[in-house]
């Protein structure tokens, strides 16, 4: 096996692992009682409006991709 065709195959192995986990946690979600506003969550209701901001689960996302791509840096070397 090729060297570029090894690494394509450890992203796909990688990216494919990675999709399972996510579909793994969004079936259980509604079990567990779905996603709840955290803290820093922008809501602003009026009569006829509704916005919504999820600034911290943007942060707690972010903080989250950040380390799995961390991660597998460090073990692909």
């Amino acid at each position: 096996m090729e060297h570029g065709t090894g690494h394509v195959a450890k992203i796909l192995i990688f990216a494919g692992l990675l999709l399972a986990a996510a579909g793994f946690l969004l079936w259980l979600l509604p079990k567990w009682g779905g996603f709840k506003s955290l803290p820093g969550d922008i809501v602003i209701k009026r009569e006829n409006f509704t916005f919504y901001f999820p600034l911290g689960t943007s942060i707690l996302v972010s903080v989250l991709l950040t380390l799995l791509l961390y991660l597998w840096r460090k073990v692909s070397g």
